[in-house]
């Protein structure tokens, strides 16, 4: 968490979703226009790690649905249900709502009301014995 759109910080976000996901070759990696997507730090990253870069039309309001729409339930269910005196005391508890709830139990329509880790263990499972 940054008080800054930085290069930097969306390049620390992927490297810590790649050693976490460990995602296979050619996985795509939608984002908007943003000038730290378009960086070439991030590039680099993408490339190292077999990431295809993938982004949305500028100004159209679609592209960015899902992540407006992950934004406004964190500011819900997490910011709006208390009270912060600094971005220190924010960063865990909106670290803790998005990686242990939001992520791990909360469930998603659009996932046929599975959590997320839910959906990926079943899309898994599904991809190893197709494979076999």
């Amino acid at each position: 968490m940054s008080d800054r759109m930085t290069a930097g910080l969306a390049d620390d976000a992927l490297r810590m979703a790649i050693a976490r996901q460990h995602p296979k070759e050619g996985c795509i990696h939608h984002s908007d226009h943003g000038s730290q997507h378009v960086s070439l730090l991030l590039g680099k990253t993408m490339r190292e790690a077999g990431i295809e870069p993938s982004m949305g039309s500028i100004s159209s309001p679609w592209d960015n649905a899902a992540m407006e729409s992950l934004m406004g339930l964190i500011k819900a269910e997490c910011v709006h249900a208390r009270t912060f005196e600094t971005r220190e005391q924010a960063a865990p508890e909106i670290f803790g709502y998005i990686e242990c709830f939001y992520n791990r139990v909360r469930i998603h329509s659009a996932l046929g009301d599975l959590s997320p880790a839910e959906f990926e263990a079943r899309n898994m499972e599904g991809a190893v014995k197709m494979a076999a």
